[in-house]
């Protein structure tokens, strides 16, 4: 039995298509800002991929938040922090337009519950590399909410990303838990599947994978999120 769940959120919990799902944040996101900041949207949408190729790159030294504005104002030619607010306020009303490109599947919400109704911790480790109302929103569109999960991360209280393993190590200071009595359950088998080498035991799910390299991954447990809420109910 373990003690602790660790769940992934984009393509795990919020099943997404995740080229259909870019597209479409892209384009709402240079609909509110390219009249505000006076660029051209290719311009805010290179700054916003530099800005989050720096964060993955983070090595737990800063906030993932002060590396993204730092290096997305640079690549913008201009200084972005006086616009953060208005970025949250885009993630509160027009960031849903992205919502169409994703899922819902019963079973995250049935899974989070029925973990704690038996005294398990949940924890939602998903990539972060968002802000929180941007997290809350993704949590939402899955059926769940951040108040069922003891600790989220987002890139205001991270400093490193999947598939880094200090991310994990991270995860187990805060929330005091050891890596042997813990499941990491996600889609990505580069960035979830790789918390195995720190000790975690580790659950495939298979509904919309993220394979990059086309990987053998026949030695980790995998299933749908159908499968994956029979597997748990059988661990307790």
């Amino acid at each position: 039995m373990y003690k602790n769940y660790l769940f992934d959120l984009d393509g795990t919990l919020l099943p997404m298509d995740m080229e259909y799902f870019t597209k479409l944040y892209f384009s709402s996101l240079c609909k509110r800002f390219v009249p505000v900041l006076n660029v051209d949207s290719d311009t805010l949408v290179k700054a916003i991929w530099k800005g989050t190729g720096a964060m993955t790159k983070n090595d737990n030294t800063r906030k993932n938040k002060d590396v993204f504005w730092e290096v997305a104002s640079s690549e913008c030619g201009m200084d972005l922090t006086p616009y953060i607010e208005q970025f949250d306020d885009y993630y509160t009303k027009e960031f849903i337009a992205a919502k169409e490109a994703t899922s819902f599947t019963p079973f995250a919400k049935k899974s989070v519950d029925f973990i704690k109704q038996n005294g398990g911790r949940v924890i939602a480790a998903t990539n972060p590399i968002f802000p929180e109302v941007a997290t809350r929103r993704r949590l939402e569109w899955a059926g769940v909410s951040a108040d069922d999960f003891e600790f989220v991360t987002f890139y205001e209280n991270s400093g490193c990303c999947k598939p880094n393993l200090k991310y994990f190590e991270f995860i187990c200071e805060k929330c005091g838990i050891l890596p042997e009595e813990s499941i990491m359950v996600g889609n990505d088998v580069d960035e979830d599947m790789c918390a195995e080498k720190l000790g975690f035991d580790t659950y495939l799910i298979t509904d919309t994978i993220v394979n990059r390299e086309n990987k053998d991954y026949s030695q980790y447990k995998s299933g749908s999120f159908e499968e994956f809420y029979k597997f748990l109910q059988q661990q307790f």
